[in-house]
């Protein structure tokens, strides 16, 4: 009995891993399309009604209950939580049933990104410290999964998995983190009024998960009155999603988890709607006749820098410290020059940093530069990591 559950727990995330690099890869198409129509339509005859389109203003009127938001601000603080809920029950697959599960197999991924988010912010610092960009310091330290994971599939099969496996959870503990720097630095003002009446929905999903109820509608519900209280509390709504994700369970169902089944629900709507309606909503940037000026202001050389330099140094000094200290060891089937290719992947920042830049600055100026430096810098990292890994895998090959 205990054999065959195990056997399919097993099953089930192996499952969910293949369907997550299969979804990641066309995603990160998906995504570079959608950003190049934006950029080409913002600077088009059609500039000024596609720019006006996101500011649109929408409203939900339910009796006395009313709440308006712009249609951007719709996508970036409602429809995201649901990209931080799926990024949220990631994070908790891999820290219980994956990568992360266990010390031996989590210290390689925790370092590669620890070193992958501190020296990147720490370069950022050097070109804005004593500035007013200085908050901006997060914005480098993110990695985006879906572009990272889309450049490593385009090496096919000649890419090992266990690098594959490297990179995708090294990119979740580096979510983990963006989600920990956005709830400590990132938030402006607090509601304790509203903060209290969002610790009741979430005594009542630990609760659920306390009892092991499996029914998912139910979690949907009360996490959407958390969404609410913590909107309104003023800690950024996303971290909201990540809340609740964090109250599903995952063990003890003879079938398929609630974890597992909304993450694998989650996946089409997140991967195919939500993330090419942020990049359609947030890179409609005019880039204007003096744009390339833009990239030489103090924010937008820590971005690149921070990005294009700080994320390889960072994850392969790291990945090298944990390796000389015998804390960790080389993944199966790697060569150092590969893992030196990954720290240039993960340059790759684009939704996250984007996302961090916009609750970074409050002036629309320095929104635009970092736009701006993390699309530039963000393309010049996956380059140079996609060619740096062909060299590499030609090479063992």
């Amino acid at each position: 009995m205990v054999r065959k559950r195990i056997i399919r727990t097993g099953s089930l995330f192996t499952e969910a891993f293949t369907e997550f690099i299969q979804n990641q890869r066309t995603v990160g198409i998906l995504l570079i399309l959608c950003t190049a129509t934006s950029l080409f339509v913002a600077n088009s005859v059609y500039s000024d009604s596609y720019t006006h389109f996101w500011h649109k203003e929408i409203s939900l009127i339910i009796s006395d209950f009313h709440i308006g938001m712009s249609l951007g601000h719709f996508i970036n603080d409602a429809l995201m939580a649901i990209f931080f809920l799926l990024v949220g029950l990631e994070i908790k697959r891999e820290l219980f049933e994956g990568e992360l599960s266990s010390l031996k197999r989590a210290t390689l991924p925790f370092a590669a990104a620890l070193g992958g988010m501190l020296v990147p912010a720490g370069i950022y610092m050097l070109f804005n410290v004593g500035t007013d960009t200085q908050s901006g310091w997060g914005i480098p330290m993110a990695t985006d999964i879906a572009f990272a994971i889309g450049v490593l599939s385009l090496l096919g099969n000649r890419v090992p998995v266990s690098l594959k496996i490297l990179l995708t959870a090294l990119a979740v503990v580096d979510d983990l983190g963006a989600v920990l720097v956005i709830a400590l630095f990132y938030t402006k003002s607090i509601s304790t009024y509203y903060l209290m009446l969002a610790g009741i929905p979430l005594l009542l999903l630990i609760l659920l998960n306390r009892l092991r109820v499996k029914y998912v509608t139910i979690y949907l519900l009360l996490g959407l009155i958390l969404w609410y209280f913590v909107y309104k509390s003023g800690i950024h709504a996303t971290i909201a999603g990540v809340l609740l994700a964090f109250t599903f369970p995952l063990k003890g169902f003879k079938e398929k988890s609630p974890l597992l089944t909304l993450e694998h629900a989650l996946h089409t709507p997140v991967n195919f709607l939500i993330m090419p309606l942020f990049a359609l909503a947030n890179t409609a940037i005019v880039l204007g006749s003096g744009f390339l000026d833009k990239l030489q202001t103090s924010e937008s050389l820590g971005i690149a820098f921070g990005l294009i330099l700080g994320k390889p140094i960072g994850i392969f000094s790291f990945i090298l410290l944990a390796l000389y200290t015998k804390v960790s060891r080389i993944p199966q089937g790697t060569t150092l020059k590969q893992l030196l290719g990954v720290g240039f992947i993960a340059g790759i920042g684009f939704t996250m940093s984007i996302f961090i830049g916009m609750l970074a600055f409050d002036n629309p100026e320095h929104i635009f530069n970092a736009k701006l430096a993390i699309l530039g810098s963000s393309l010049f990292a996956g380059i140079i990591g996609f060619f740096l890994l062909k060299s590499a895998t030609n090479a063992t090959t």
